[in-house]
C-alpha cells in the first residue's frame, strides 16, 4: 500500500489497495495510521458492490443506519445502512425541482459534520462515486485541528468548557426546510455535543463544528449564533481547505471528528450523480469523552 499526502498533515491519497478484498490486518493499521494523521483519505478507481463497500466501513465501527430511514413511512431507493446522497428518485430516475428529498440534500451543501445532530456521533464517513457529473459536484473538506491551533490562546482557553445543541432540524431551518414529520422530531431530538475536542487517533485537539448547531449552551441565542458563525469563518479559509474534485469510482474516507465539509453545486435537475456514503459511530458522545456535563437540551 502506498500514500501520497496532498499536504504535509491533510488528505492523502492511497494507492495500491484493493478495498473489494477483505484487508490484511497490517494494512488495516497502515489505513487506520493514514486516517489519524491525513484525516481524509482518497482511495481512486476502486470496484465496489454494496456489500464490499459496508465490509470495508466495518473495519473501522460499528455501521449508523441513514438518517431517512427515521420515518417510518420512508422508501428509500438503497440499503437502510447507506446514506443516499444522490439526486435520484427510488426509481432511479433525477429527482424533481420540488421534490422533499431535494430539498432536504441541499442542506449537504452548507458546512456540516456527520451525524453530529446524534447523541453517539459518527467517526467516520465513506463516500464512494458510482456516478459523478461532468462538471461541479466537488466536495470541500476542512481541517478542524489546524484550524484550532491557528486561534489565539485566549479564545481557545474560552472555548474549552462549552457545549453546543446540535439537531438536523437547525440545518435545514437556515434553507428554510421545515417539513418534518412528528416521527422524525421525536427520533431526531437535539443533543450537546463539545465545541472543542481531542482527537482520540492523534491526541491533537480541534473544533467541533457544523451547520447543524444551533445555539451554545450557558449564552443568549444570539451570542452563540454569532461565535458558532465565527468560529465556522475561521475554520472555512482557504489555507484550512482541501477540495477534491471526483473522479469515477472514487472512495473518500474522512474523520468527522477532525473535519468539516459541504459539497459543492452541480447542474442536479440535469446530470446523475450517484453518490453512496456509509458512516461509523464513534465510541461515545463528545461529551462524555471531554469529561463535559451534558447539558438538558431545551
Amino acid at each position: 500500500m502506498t500514500v501520497y499526502p496532498v499536504t504535509e498533515n491533510f488528505a492523502a491519497e492511497i494507492g495500491d489497495v484493493d478495498l473489494s478484498k477483505p484487508l490484511s490486518d497490517a494494512d488495516r493499521t497502515e489505513i487506520e495510521t493514514a486516517f489519524n494523521h491525513y484525516s481524509v483519505l482518497v482511495f481512486p478507481d476502486q470496484h465496489l458492490s454494496t456489500d464490499q463497500h459496508l465490509d470495508f466501513a466495518r473495519n473501522f465501527g460499528p455501521l449508523e443506519t441513514t438518517i431517512h430511514a427515521a420515518r417510518s413511512d420512508a422508501k428509500l431507493r438503497v440499503r437502510a445502512e447507506i446514506a443516499d446522497v444522490s439526486n435520484l428518485s427510488q426509481d432511479d430516475q433525477i429527482w424533481g425541482k420540488e421534490s422533499r428529498k431535494r430539498m432536504f440534500e441541499m442542506g449537504n451543501r452548507m458546512w456540516h459534520t456527520d451525524s453530529s445532530f446524534r447523541r453517539l456521533p459518527a467517526k467516520a464517513s465513506l463516500l464512494y462515486g458510482r456516478s459523478i457529473p461532468p462538471v461541479g459536484g466537488q466536495t470541500e473538506f476542512a481541517d478542524m485541528r489546524a484550524a484550532y491551533d491557528a486561534l489565539p490562546a485566549d479564545m481557545k482557553l474560552r472555548l474549552r468548557a462549552l457545549v453546543a445543541e446540535h439537531a438536523i432540524m437547525y440545518s435545514r431551518k437556515k434553507l428554510g426546510f421545515t417539513d418534518f414529520s412528528d416521527e422524525e422530531n421525536q427520533t431526531l431530538p437535539p443533543v450537546p455535543q463539545a465545541l472543542v475536542r481531542k482527537h482520540a487517533g492523534s491526541g491533537r485537539i480541534g473544533l467541533y463544528l457544523a451547520s447543524h448547531a444551533g445555539r451554545i449552551f450557558g449564552m443568549t441565542e444570539e451570542e452563540g449564533k454569532a461565535l458558532l458563525q465565527q468560529l465556522i469563518d475561521h475554520a472555512t479559509q482557504r489555507q484550512f481547505i482541501y477540495t477534491h474534485r471526483w473522479r469515477l469510482h472514487d472512495l473518500v474516507m474522512w474523520d468527522n471528528r477532525c473535519t468539516m465539509h459541504r459539497g459543492k453545486g452541480y447542474d442536479d435537475l440535469r446530470w446523475p450523480r450517484d453518490m453512496q456514503r456509509a458512516t461509523v459511530s464513534d465510541v461515545a458522545p463528545t461529551c462524555e469523552q471531554e469529561g463535559l456535563a451534558a447539558p438538558a437540551a431545551a
